[in-house]
């Protein structure tokens, strides 16, 4: 088991990633904006993060780079799950610090292996 923050600022696909992971066997901890995403970061350093890209308050790309640029919390495993596909998007999240780009809608057997893939990596 595995503790997951998904930041997504959608409040149904927030609820419905979190069923799938939780039926997955993971703890899941959940934040609407990436102010609060960062906020539990800190608090509850997470094994994996899920981030939207387009969130209010700070951004999955800012999160990100913030994420990356704290030694405390940089080695921590980021997915990207974005509905911004164009390359340059893709590239721009990668750029970031992500470990993986996963686009929306999602398939929810692709998004516990790419976890999978990040925890065992």
């Amino acid at each position: 088991m595995a503790r997951i923050l998904v930041a997504e600022d959608e409040p149904d696909i927030r609820r419905i990633i979190g069923i799938l992971l939780r039926r997955a066997g993971h703890e899941v901890v959940e934040a609407g904006d990436g102010m609060r995403a960062m906020s539990l970061m800190e608090e509850l350093r997470p094994d994996v993060a899920v981030l939207d890209v387009v969130m209010p308050g700070m951004t999955g790309i800012e999160l990100t780079r913030t994420i990356r640029s704290l030694p405390h919390l940089a080695p921590t495993p980021i997915i990207m799950l974005s509905a911004r596909t164009l390359p340059h998007e893709v590239e721009e999240g990668m750029r970031s610090g992500a470990n993986m780009y996963l686009s929306k809608p999602f398939s929810p057997s692709n998004l516990i292996a790419a976890i999978n893939r990040v925890l065992n990596a």
